[in-house]
């Protein structure tokens, strides 16, 4: 059995695998392979599957699946996994960490102070506490991101059409009542028909004025142009984000937008993370030879 390796993972991952084969980093391989392991960066399409002859298995190393052509590789008999519960930590962590950033100035300061300049006056920094926050997507991240909110003293508010209940959430019907209410809002939904586009002039009209907007989940449910409008117009206070277009972005207007951070789509690189995600995948790889 010869299992592909296409993108990046931990580098103890291909001795873990070797119980079950070889394992190889070769792309060209690619016709030979029966497991292909991915995460971002490479994409499952039509054409790829048709030129992996012998592909059985595609596992990709983090959360949701819309960089694979998920109903194909089922017409052509390939299961397809991901590593979801690995890669929940990782993601709130840096979306609590940009929720701290944006108020706090940090990256400002931290520029400013580079080049020769106190704003010890001019920076003006809000709390955490006692605010609230209201998150769209109230899965493994969303409730790992409410668990540490809530430990700040925030007040956590959330929609889910899939989510009635939850233990550290207070559920809405309604995206509208959680934008209208919330002080912060940050989105951990997958890409689909009905979330694509989710974010646009629109629905940032239904928004309080000055929120922060983060965004660790998919580029394409934010219409950027709309975006960065409101960001301009201050009506969004600030706006962190580490999902784009593509990898890397081409063209997004995002780039010279005001009051952003924003990161290379480093939500799941953390070592503890890449460590979870082999564990996993070498679960999965057990479970699918054994059946």
């Amino acid at each position: 059995m010869l299992i592909l390796l296409s993108d990046a993972f931990d580098r103890s991952l291909p001795g873990i695998l070797s119980k079950y084969g070889e394992v190889t980093e070769d792309k060209g391989r690619l016709p030979e392979a029966e497991i292909v392991l991915i995460r971002s960066k490479t994409k499952v399409t039509k054409e790829y599957i048709d030129s992996a002859t012998k592909l059985q298995l595609v596992i990709r190393g983090g959360v949701g699946l819309d960089n694979v052509d998920v109903a194909y590789a089922k017409k052509k008999g390939i299961v397809v996994y991901n590593t979801a519960e690995a890669s929940s930590i990782a993601v709130a962590e840096l979306a609590f960490a940009l929720m701290l950033a944006l108020p706090n100035l940090l990256c400002k300061a931290d520029r400013s102070m580079k080049e020769g300049q106190w704003l010890k006056k001019e920076l003006k920094r809000t709390e955490l506490m006692g605010k609230t926050l209201g998150i769209l997507g109230v899965g493994r991240i969303g409730t790992e991101l409410a668990i540490r909110a809530k430990a700040f003293g925030m007040k956590v508010i959330g929609y889910d059409p899939f989510v009635k209940e939850s233990d550290y959430v207070v559920m809405k019907p309604t995206m509208k009542a959680v934008l209208n209410a919330a002080d912060y809002v940050s989105m951990h939904m997958p890409l689909t028909d009905d979330t694509r586009g989710i974010i646009n002039k629109t629905t940032l009209a239904e928004f309080k004025d000055g929120v922060y907007l983060i965004n660790t989940g998919r580029g394409k449910c934010i219409i950027e142009g709309d975006l960065v409008e409101a960001l301009k117009s201050g009506k969004l206070a600030g706006y962190g984000n580490d999902v784009w277009y593509s990898d890397p972005p081409e063209n997004s207007p995002l780039i010279d937008a005001p009051n952003c951070i924003l990161t290379p789509h480093i939500g799941a690189s953390t070592n503890e993370n890449l460590l979870r995600i082999g564990t996993v995948v070498d679960r999965l790889i057990g479970e699918y030879i054994g059946k």
